[in-house]
């Protein structure tokens, strides 16, 4: 498995070696051990799947201190557009965001550390997403970001109208209202290489 370093360096894309024939294919999804070179350690404990159709834009969504997620996510069919958002205030990538596609044909996968804020929306006719967390999922503890704040800058590659979100994530606040990340505390190697 290829591990790649983004513009932001604490994300992290991985692409798996496909192995295919006329029977069809094979691919390793996760190794501990290569996430864990690449990353430190990380210990998952819940699986997420969703399906949804073209223009659906699931986020900008976090947990808060002390439920954390971090993520490593994919498309098991059709391709999205995964946005990770760095929250961490004093960060030097702060309101920064990776946008990568996402694609069942490549398999790719991004690593979404602790600090970030996650979101994606469907470019093929519908999408099945999948990721593992690090964290349960704790409702008393879910934060977001507003998909389209005008300060993040961020090109979902899809014409407004085209895009549809919940009304929760529609009501989200902007970036300058998120406040429960520190760089110096939400650093990766305070987080993953302790």
């Amino acid at each position: 498995m290829r591990v790649t370093a983004t513009d932001i360096p604490d994300v992290l894309m991985l692409e798996p070696e496909v192995f295919g024939d006329e029977r069809g294919y094979f691919f390793e999804s996760f190794r501990q051990d290569v996430l864990e070179e690449a990353v430190g350690h990380v210990r998952f404990v819940q699986d997420n799947e969703s399906k949804s159709t073209r223009g659906v834009l699931r986020g900008l969504h976090f947990q808060k201190p002390p439920y954390t997620q971090s993520k490593l996510v994919r498309a098991v069919s059709g391709r999205v557009l995964d946005v990770a958002l760095d929250i961490r205030i004093g960060s030097p990538w702060y309101g920064r965001h990776v946008a990568c596609e996402l694609d069942s044909e490549r398999k790719n996968m991004l690593w979404v550390p602790k600090g970030f804020a996650h979101g994606f929306v469907v470019l093929s006719a519908e999408a099945v997403f999948a990721y593992k967390c690090d964290e349960y999922y704790r409702p008393s503890h879910e934060g977001g970001i507003f998909w389209n704040d005008p300060a993040l800058q961020i090109d979902w590659r899809l014409e407004a109208p085209e895009i549809r979100v919940s009304s929760r994530d529609s009501a989200l606040p902007g970036l300058s209202s998120c406040d429960a990340f520190r760089f110096e505390e939400f650093s990766q190697d305070r987080i993953y290489r302790r």
